[in-house]
């Protein structure tokens, strides 16, 4: 397993819709555990492939943050949203890809969702709180849309002005 860069807001990958995964092989495999040690060591509670470049429909998620609690990863090949609640629920949240910024969102307070599991398996699971939020905004992902984009426009045009900075001082730094 290798971490893997995380691509950071404005990039064009963040807002293009990620293709299907045809085939769960090795190189699928591998891509999953790279992304969950990525997510945890950004630290996050959520990574999808386009996070790193890779336009396929993966995501991974571990959002067990009670203390001294086992993780508990999720990984999710070509993973949607089957049924949502009626009921709403607003949560801060933040994104790897756009660091040290969050904002509060509202999404359904709880979802059902189909997946297949790296085993290649189907799976269907019913997701509340926190796993909600995570589950909805990572599926977002695959969709090329990101929290900001459920914000006022002003306030979603600050945060690139504050990314584009960032980005250019990261490569600054490392030039």
């Amino acid at each position: 397993m290798s971490t893997r860069p995380i691509l950071i807001h404005p990039d064009p990958r963040l807002n293009t819709a990620a293709d299907p995964v045809a085939e769960i092989g090795d190189e699928m495999q591998r891509l999953a555990e790279d992304m969950l040690e990525t997510m945890y060591r950004a630290p996050g509670i959520g990574l999808a492939a386009p996070q790193i470049g890779i336009l396929q429909r993966l995501i991974v998620l571990d959002c067990a943050k009670d203390e001294g609690s086992p993780p508990s990863p999720i990984t999710m090949f070509n993973p949607q949203v089957v049924w949502q609640s009626d009921d709403l629920n607003i949560h801060e949240e933040g994104c790897l890809s756009i660091p040290e910024t969050f904002a509060e969102v509202t999404r359904p307070a709880e979802v059902v969702v189909q997946w297949t599991d790296p085993s290649g398996d189907p799976k269907e699971d019913r997701f509340s709180g926190l796993w909600a939020t995570c589950v909805q905004h990572e599926i977002d992902h695959l969709n090329g849309k990101l929290f900001i984009d459920y914000l006022k426009p002003l306030k979603r045009q600050l945060i690139t002005r504050k990314m584009k900075k960032l980005k250019r001082e990261r490569s600054r730094a490392a030039g």
